[in-house]
């Protein structure tokens, strides 16, 4: 039976290489031995779960936990500054230093309204 199923997703890796290309060869062949891996320990451990049974679909697995703990901070804080920059530039061309500090009160503005909605 084991081998039946080996078989089967061998011809399915195949014909997934045949279809997608080359260009897709390692991702294929990374995934048909991830299910050979995982059918070795399931077989070792000597039971299956509810989803691990042959023939079920496998269930979704949860992602990894971001080591930054405000995903999306760093992003808003680059962006800030680059956008800084012309900012800066265009504020002190058109009112002077007075609107340097308006531009970057702004941006300021902007970054301390995502930290604290995120401590919410």
């Amino acid at each position: 039976m084991a081998t039946d199923e080996v078989r089967k997703d061998l011809r399915a890796a195949v014909a997934a290489r045949q279809e997608l290309g080359p260009e897709y060869e390692a991702e294929i062949i990374d995934s048909f031995l991830e299910k050979l891996d995982r059918r070795d320990v399931q077989r070792r451990a000597g039971s299956y779960g509810p989803y691990d049974q042959p023939g079920l679909p496998e269930p979704a697995r949860p992602g990894r936990p971001s080591r930054e703990p405000d995903p999306g901070g760093l992003a808003l804080a680059i962006v800030s500054v680059v956008a800084a920059i012309p900012i800066t530039a265009i504020m002190a061309g058109m009112i002077g230093p007075f609107g340097v500090v308006i531009g970057w009160l702004g941006l300021l503005g902007i970054n301390f309204a995502r930290t604290m909605a995120r401590r919410r």
